[in-house]
């Protein structure tokens, strides 16, 4: 696999790392590493209104403390808009996509309608209502198709390093999912697809709580004639409450005074051998890339 793994951290700059961050960063890390691959990293500041000033120089300091520096310059998708468009061009020219006037309020009514209430922080699966044009009212939005070409449910089989084989009903759980805001800014979905591909990235490890986004990636890659790497999704760091450890629920920065001391917690989530020496850093680093490359369960096979 040596020359050809080409692996990705793209942390979102709205403040900085905190432990569940570098948990993926350092598997991410670990896993290119392990194989002699390459490591990239990319600033996902698509989502401007929620990025902090001088969160993504922090990040980069933050990642460069722990021993985790990329091959190459880091990327910003906010630099990136162009591909975007042409993405989203082809998928309108090909009747895949398509401009959408609800607001939440009324997709909302809809599915209440329907009987289905939205739950907070659950997905709110569009009905549907402006696949077939949008009665002269203006675009808010613009929407990917997620039927079956028979217009049955979309089924997305795939197999995950760690989790096993996963299938979602893409039409049932999700709905037609937006590729481009009402704001005008790039949805995550869109963005990450098109640097993924464009970056040649084959391996993407990153968070469980993103395992439920697969899906709608290889949906779109496939629509758009793009590979889909091999997926590995880590174990989460859950604050003192049970819930996932995240920047929207006040985790903390990530205590960066002794970097061997976050670099062992964040092994210890990865279940890596706890005879690591800890002399140094460095002498970690080399010796869980060793690990993971000689006894890690979720390497592939062969």
């Amino acid at each position: 696999m040596a020359g050809t793994y080409v692996g990705r951290f793209a942390p979102s700059p709205t403040g900085p790392l905190h432990a569940g961050s570098l948990v993926a960063a350092l598997a991410s890390w670990l896993d290119a590493r392990a194989v002699g691959g390459k490591w990239l990293v990319r600033i996902e500041d698509v989502d401007g209104p929620r990025c902090v000033p001088g969160a993504d120089e922090l990040i980069l300091r933050q990642l460069a403390t722990c021993g985790l520096v990329a091959d190459e310059p880091p990327g910003w998708q906010s630099n990136r808009s162009a591909l975007y468009q042409q993405a989203l061009d082809r998928l309108l020219a090909a009747g895949l996509a398509y401009p959408c006037a609800c607001s939440r309020k009324e997709i909302d009514a809809a599915l209440a309608a329907r009987g289905q209430i939205h739950q907070r922080h659950g997905e709110r699966v569009y009905p549907g209502t402006c696949r077939h044009g949008l009665q002269g009212r203006p675009a808010r939005a613009w929407r990917l198709r997620t039927d079956a070409p028979d217009g049955s449910d979309l089924l997305i089989d795939w197999l995950d390093r760690r989790l096993g084989p996963q299938r979602q009903d893409l039409t049932g759980e999700v709905g037609d999912f937006v590729l481009k805001r009402a704001d005008g800014l790039w949805a995550y979905q869109l963005a990450v697809v098109v640097d993924d591909a464009d970056q040649g990235i084959t391996h993407v490890v990153r968070g469980e709580d993103l395992a439920d986004n697969t899906p709608r990636q290889i949906h779109l890659q496939r629509l758009l004639g793009l590979p889909t790497p091999a997926y590995l999704h880590t174990p989460l760091v859950l604050a003192a409450d049970g819930q996932k450890l995240s920047k929207q629920n006040g985790a903390a920065e990530l205590d960066l005074a002794d970097p061997l001391a976050a670099l062992v917690s964040a092994g210890r989530t990865l279940s890596l051998p706890s005879s690591l020496p800890a002399s140094g850093r460095d002498a970690w680093l080399e010796a869980a890339v060793a690990a993971w490359g000689r006894s890690w369960p979720w390497r592939e096979a062969g």
